[in-house]
């Protein structure tokens, strides 16, 4: 799992609307797989599983998926189904290939709650970044850009 809904596992900040999954096995999934439930202030929400979603595109380590941390769900069996977030140092490189305003935000929330450095995000997207093929200018700009948003946050404290 990725995402915002791992970010919100992992911070408790943004409430996301999809869940971006991507899965070891193939697997025949029901065609409209959502859940509605009431939020914290009893209004209608609705979660669903996003069938766009895809990380072959994006920013990841060769170790990520090795070192995804294992999710607990309730009356789920593990051995049916192993449900794994991306570490939060591999979700935020993970949102550095795309970098919109979100994904920012995203790796700022990570910085606060003490859950990645500038160090290790720069030396974890330089690594991932070797597994890129074609022209990484962007990415490695974005790299520099974000290591500088999480030195931010850290310079004041978390």
């Amino acid at each position: 799992m990725a995402g915002g809904a791992a970010l919100h596992l992992y911070t408790g900040e943004r409430v996301s609307r999809d869940i971006d999954v991507a899965f070891s096995r193939r697997i025949a999934l029901p065609e409209n797989l959502e859940v509605a439930y009431l939020d914290a202030d009893g209004a209608a929400r609705l979660l669903y599983f996003d069938r766009q979603y895809s990380d072959t595109l994006g920013l990841r380590h060769e170790d990520a998926y090795d070192d995804s941390v294992p999710l607990a769900l309730e009356g789920g069996d593990a051995t049916v189904l192993d449900v794994r977030l991306l570490s939060a140092l591999d979700l935020a490189v993970s949102k550095i290939g795309r970098f919109s305003s979100q994904d920012r935000d995203d790796i700022a929330a990570l910085a606060r709650h003490r859950l990645i450095s500038a160090a290790a995000l720069r030396r974890r997207a330089g690594e991932a970044l070797r597994g890129y093929v074609g022209d990484t200018r962007r990415v490695q700009g974005s790299i520099e850009l974000a290591s500088r948003v999480v030195a931010d946050v850290e310079a004041r404290g978390g």
